[in-house]
């Protein structure tokens, strides 16, 4: 029997029960003879010792269970905040997901944050509403919730009896009963009319299995969303939710013959220090001894690895392959230079991976505690950013500072403990700082000509820095003579302008006061080359793609002093519920952390209050609003961009020299 292959991801907030429910996968599959406690450390997917201290899941995983002629590579994912963007990698992987929910705590922050994310890419998913046995539980409430705050587009697929006990049970609706039925046809008819037609007309020709067959087509193309509900602790609707599985969403599609297209979305160390890649092929097969080219976002040049061992994931272990295929993940050994987020071959089906979450927002210098360690913490944490890319390791050597980026204090942690248990480096952390961004307040233009005495590079190019609107990124133009550019070196047009957007890009990590430059559009307007047999005024040795990528930093910062820049700081929306009474306690706090507040909005006992403040005070707000509001308070938030800082503007050192003044820092020091 031919076996497809489905990449499944288990998303959801924290501690509403997804690697518990992966244990009951994989357990009702076979793969696991008992079922792992989170809380005692023996899951199959949290395999890292931190995890089984912490409880709490950190870095993705992959354990594989067959359902009849299927294939399931489940991926257990983090639920906590701080380690969204092992979230982020998978996402681009994955054929469908299950987004689980607790029925005791319903729809959290983190709920909505994944939710928007699996909409923006389109990505087939089910919702698990877990916890149906435990105190408290209430799925018609949660139910609302899900339709009110992540999509409409829900059908419950059964009910729960006996809700809040251990002997909680679910049951499915049956296709055919009447107050189902009219619910299903309401739901598929919002994005197809011809369903709520054919059942106006005559209700006994659309047939049960039409109506199956029609909510399966829409859950793939990720118009409708089933619900179930179940216990991942009792099993109560997880056999409906398995089946659910295999009927509603895709199977994995590509051409085992084709080209080759797959996505590395994680990174680790074997035991003997190599490196190890875990890839998704969209199409194409890889083979051991086989050559890649691997590419990403600022490499000038594709890279080029061979193959030395290939596995596959085979129940919860893995097993050596002599290829991979289409459709499926595997592991690949031999990649020396490869990173997260490299495209192998072709561009995959969603294209370059797409930033979905909130970049990190804070920044801390990681010092030593040991002096001479100082070495072997920035090894430590090298290695730690090829599995971590966003950690962003920055080092001063004139002050001989190391910071990296981080989401939160819980992931500061774990990359405490990581670097003493992994490394035998014991660190502390400097006070966190927010991350700032710089943008263009104006437009500055500025050219170096070949030759001049200011120019010390064998190339010629003028650039235009402009404002673009708020989170729209860089946009690099050509707007050059392709006559002045040195195709010997470029081959073609194109490739030239890949080249130094790539260029420009680099450049802008760092602006005037040190931040990265985000929101601007950047024109090449000159372009020129030396060669030996030209024109008097471009002869001279044949100039090389090191000139054009040395200039561009020293005429991009030429135009960003011209154009102005503004350091803007990372900013959240919170939307608060609290009691009516203690408006006039929550409202001035809010604005003393220096929060823009919108007004109240009532009902009843309750008022919901939405304001967007500096995201360096939220947790500041968290810590309060207990007090303020007598424990009764909730928060929600989510990032909500940048804005201009007022006053003085924060700097930050740089890890390169000052392109125009090579001895400066932007703090004057």
């Amino acid at each position: 029997m031919l076996r497809r292959t489905l990449n499944l991801g288990i998303l959801a907030h924290v501690d509403a029960g997804k690697t518990t429910l992966t244990e009951r996968l994989l357990y009702a599959a076979g793969v696991i003879d008992a079922i792992g406690r989170v809380d005692d450390g023996t899951t199959q997917t949290d395999s890292l010792a931190l995890e089984q201290q912490r409880g709490i899941t950190i870095k993705s995983a992959v354990a594989s269970f067959p359902i009849d002629d299927l294939t399931v590579n489940l991926i257990d994912t983090p639920g906590h905040p701080d380690f969204i963007a092992e979230v982020e990698r998978v996402l681009s992987v994955l054929d469908g997901v299950v987004l689980v929910v607790s029925a005791v705590e319903g729809v959290q922050s983190q709920t909505r944050v994944l939710m928007r994310a699996l909409q923006r890419l389109q990505i087939p998913t089910l919702m698990f509403v877990n916890k149906v046995d435990r105190r408290g539980a209430d799925s018609g409430r949660v139910l609302g919730e899900i339709g009110d705050r992540l999509t409409p587009s829900v059908i419950a697929m059964g009910s729960v009896s006996r809700e809040g006990t251990r002997s909680a049970v679910y049951t499915s609706h049956v296709v055919g009963d009447a107050a189902f039925t009219s619910r299903l046809v309401d739901v598929l008819a919002e994005h197809d009319d011809a369903v709520l037609a054919a059942y106006v007309d005559d209700e006994t020709r659309v047939s049960p299995r039409q109506l199956r067959e029609q909510l399966a087509a829409q859950t793939q193309q990720a118009l409708v969303h089933p619900v179930f509900f179940g216990s991942a602790i009792t099993g109560a609707g997880v056999d409906e939710l398995t089946a659910a599985v295999t009927e509603l969403l895709p199977a994995a599609a590509g051409d085992a013959d084709g080209p080759v297209s797959a996505s590395v979305f994680k990174v680790e160390r074997g035991a003997g220090g190599e490196k190890v890649a875990y890839a998704r092929l969209f199409s194409g097969t890889i083979r051991v001894r086989d050559r890649l080219w691997f590419r990403r976002e600022g490499l000038a040049d594709d890279e080029e690895a061979k193959v030395t061992a290939v596995s596959l994931f085979d129940g919860g272990s893995t097993v050596r392959s002599a290829s991979v295929a289409a459709g499926q993940i595997g592991k690949l050994w031999g990649l020396g230079a490869i990173q997260i987020g490299d495209t192998i071959g072709e561009p995959g089906p969603r294209g370059p991976a797409r930033r979905s979450f909130a970049p990190p927002t804070l920044e801390s210098i990681v010092v030593p505690r040991r002096v001479n360690d100082k070495a072997a913490l920035y090894v430590a944490l090298t290695q730690l950013a090829e599995q971590d890319p966003l950690i962003d390791v920055r080092r001063n050597d004139d002050r001989q500072e190391i910071s990296v980026s981080l989401y939160g204090e819980v992931q500061k942690e774990v990359v405490q403990a990581t670097l003493v248990n992994d490394f035998g480096v014991d660190v502390e952390f400097r006070e966190t700082t927010p991350i700032y961004v710089e943008r263009p307040i104006g437009t500055g233009e500025a050219v170096e000509i070949l030759h001049a005495e200011s120019n010390p590079y064998l190339a010629t190019i003028g650039l235009r820095v402009e404002p673009a609107p708020d989170g729209s990124g860089i946009e690099f133009r050509l707007q050059v003579d392709h006559r002045t550019v040195p195709l010997y070196v470029y081959k073609k047009l194109e490739n030239f302008a890949e080249a130094m957007g790539q260029y420009v890009r680099e450049a802008l990590q760092e602006g005037l006061f040190g931040w990265q430059v985000v929101d601007s559009i950047v024109t090449m307007t000159e372009s020129n080359y030396s060669s030996p047999d030209g024109p008097p005024a471009t002869r001279g040795p044949l100039s090389t793609a090191a000139d054009f990528r040395k200039l561009t930093p020293l005429v991009l910062v030429q135009a960003l002093e011209l154009a102005g820049t503004v350091v803007c700081e990372p900013t959240v929306r919170v939307s608060l519920e609290i009691p009516t009474d203690t408006i006039g306690a929550v409202m001035p706090a809010l604005s003393r952390l220096g929060g823009s507040v919108e007004t109240p909005s009532l009902q009843r006992r309750l008022a919901t209050i939405n304001a967007v403040l500096p995201a360096a005070r939220a947790d500041d707000l968290l810590r309060q609003l207990p007090g303020l509001t007598g424990g009764e308070g909730a928060l929600d938030s989510s990032f909500a961009g940048y804005q201009p800082v007022t006053g003085e503007q924060p700097t930050r050192w740089r890890t390169t020299a000052n392109a125009v003044n090579p001895v400066s820092d932007p703090r004057g020091v």
